[in-house]
């Protein structure tokens, strides 16, 4: 990019602008954060709020440049050599000092010391960083995993694995005997005994994990609105990491809509998201996470008008969501990913974001949005119609207030004088669209009743509810949902 393109990026991970030399430790900060991430550049020259290109006095360039040298060469350690370069734009004079990412992290500022002095990039800020992230850099300069390294606190011999090897065997059809724990590096040999790697400890269902690992879960939550402060249901998955993808992946489709869409002249059915999408992001958040942080757990959230998923750790500094249709691979766990890849649960290495990528041009009204957040990192499955949506839903409320009052007016005076079955299905699915045999078991029914089949029968044709799957009946999948109709009937009912 040139430099009227580059001063239109926001400040991030990687950029940051300044109008003039910061002060000698904020230099310092920002290299450093910049070495032990993912590298990075800094424009001297440039205001960033509001952004516009100020210039540096022709005359001080080599001042500054060798200031911004001694800068660095004094205060980081270890030595990290950046690319100091000049540049012109409207006759404005631009320094730009472009940062490696370091191949010795962690990199701290030299009279603080590692503990006081290390500092990372946190979007567009510098943070000081504590243990944890200090120790996880000096695992990187290893090349060594978090997931790879040796619990020694149980033999793996005692390791409670029987579900995830048989989880295993059911995916790949291999028994997951001794060798091939070795193989995959799950156990490993010290001492003349074999202990469990962390990541044979995350696959396993061992009271030491739920001790070591509490926040090695997936939280599930449906908000009602927009907002967090109410939600309709919730779902903590503490199941070992093998299975936690598939349960919050149902978990969502639990709580989305499946609709009728027409293309060419077929009506197929469809989610109102790219489920594909979401189910690769799902599990990336679980293969990739950063296991090493510990009170941080993988969340995913539905509100009316997006799916967000969270997941602890910040991006590897290789991968980079603003190109999606490229192929790219960094597994941050060297051991996980590979077994997952094994068992089918990701795919070839580099293909999910081109998958996700693929499927959201399919689903032009949802705006696909992901960021780093605080030591996590987010992406959001947003509904660009979704304002829009509710303002036809309040102008159509008002016209089916006055048809309803006109064509229901025995059923809604029946149901104000005592509920009935009738109201009572429409309350249980108005969240989520239920069977038949899911609605006759929220009435206490072992099978459904005649009675309960009249109803069902008599909302169909009040058109309250309606069939998630048009046009077959008897479908295995089969559901059933409120309408708006059906909505609106239970607002009449509430005023």
């Amino acid at each position: 990019m040139n430099i009227k393109e580059i001063i239109k990026q926001p400040e991030g991970r990687r950029l940051e602008f300044k109008e003039a030399l910061p002060e000698h430790a904020d230099l310092a900060n920002t290299i450093i954060a910049f070495a032990n991430d993912a590298g990075g550049e800094l424009y001297i020259g440039i205001r960033n709020n509001p952004r516009e290109i100020t210039g540096l006095p022709e005359e001080d360039l080599m001042k500054i440049e060798a200031q911004v040298s001694n800068i660095i060469f004094d205060r980081c350690y270890p030595a990290i050599l950046p690319d100091i370069t000049f540049l012109t734009e409207d006759d404005k004079h631009i320094i730009r000092v472009t940062v490696h990412r370091g191949s010795a992290p962690p990199y701290y500022q030299k009279d603080k010391g590692k503990l006081k002095g290390t500092y990372i990039r946190v979007g567009s800020t510098n943070r000081l960083a504590d243990e944890e992230i200090i120790t996880e850099l000096e695992r990187r300069k290893r090349n060594v995993s978090f997931d790879s390294e040796l619990l020694m606190d149980k033999p793996a011999s005692k390791l409670k694995v029987e579900s995830f090897k048989q989880e295993y065997q059911d995916k790949t059809g291999e028994v997951l005997d001794v060798q091939t724990l070795r193989k995959l590096e799950l156990v490993k040999t010290m001492s003349g005994a074999e202990y469990p790697t962390n990541a044979l400890v995350l696959f396993s269902d061992d009271e030491i994990r739920r001790s070591l690992f509490p926040f090695a879960k997936v939280e599930c939550a449906r908000f009602k609105g927009t907002t967090s402060d109410e939600f309709i249901d919730q779902k903590s998955i503490l199941s070992n990491i093998a299975i936690q993808a598939e349960e919050a992946y149902n978990f969502v489709l639990r709580h989305i809509n499946k609709g009728a869409v027409v293309e060419g002249i077929y009506t197929i059915s469809r989610w109102e998201y790219p489920v594909k999408a979401i189910r690769e992001i799902i599990r990336n958040a679980i293969v990739h996470r950063d296991y090493s942080l510990s009170g941080k757990d993988v969340k995913v959230a539905i509100y009316d008008d997006m799916v967000e998923i969270t997941s602890p750790g910040l991006l590897p500094p290789s991968i980079d969501y603003a190109a999606m249709e490229s192929r790219q691979s960094d597994a941050r766990n060297k051991i996980i990913a590979p077994v997952f890849k094994r068992m089918g649960i990701i795919d070839q290495w580099g293909n999910g974001l081109k998958l996700i990528a693929d499927e959201l041009k399919e689903y032009p009204q949802i705006e696909f949005r992901w960021k780093e957040t605080g030591l996590s990192f987010q992406v959001q499955f947003v509904k660009l119609d979704y304002v829009a949506e509710q303002e036809l839903r309040q102008k159509l409320g008002q016209e089916l207030q006055g048809e309803l009052q006109g064509e229901l007016q025995g059923e809604l005076q029946g149901e104000l004088n005592k509920p009935t079955m009738y109201s009572e299905v429409l309350h249980k699915i108005q969240e989520t669209p239920l069977s038949r045999k899911e609605i006759s078991g929220a009435f206490g029914q072992k099978k459904i009743s005649g009675q309960l089949e009249k109803v069902l029968s008599k909302l169909i044709e009040d058109r309250l509810i309606e069939n998630t799957i048009q046009g077959n009946k008897n479908h295995p999948k089969q559901k059933l949902r409120i309408t708006k109709r059906g909505i609106v009937f239970l607002e009449l009912l509430k005023t």
